[in-house]
């Protein structure tokens, strides 16, 4: 036995359960870091989609795409743009100024 009444087993336990919760701890950690760059991927892509849209849109195209209804998958993407705030503000930050230059063009702002 040890001085303190543990046996070294018990030590060796103790350690391997304290590096078990460090690697579950660390591969958390990189499951959530993979998200948040794959969001940042997914709303890049977005925005360049709808930059590219609007900047070959004619101004009567655009005023025509502005009376539709959004599809079924434009309102899935503006559901989750509700409901992410950090998304909304990097979508935004990245297509406002192309679609409103775009827009003040085409006299579709008042």
């Amino acid at each position: 036995m040890s001085p303190k009444g543990t046996c070294p087993n018990q030590h060796e336990e103790e350690r391997n359960v304290r590096i078990s919760i460090g690697v579950a701890v660390f591969v958390s950690a990189l499951i959530v870091a993979g998200a948040v760059a794959a969001q940042g991927v997914l709303v890049d892509a977005v925005a360049d989609k709808v930059i590219k849209k609007y900047e070959a849109a004619s101004c009567d195209q655009l005023k025509a795409l502005k009376a539709e209804a959004p599809s079924e998958k434009e309102k899935i993407g503006l559901d989750l743009l509700k409901a992410d705030p950090k998304a909304r503000v990097a979508l935004v930050d990245k297509i406002a100024a192309p679609v409103l230059n775009k827009m003040f063009e085409c006299n579709m702002i008042p």
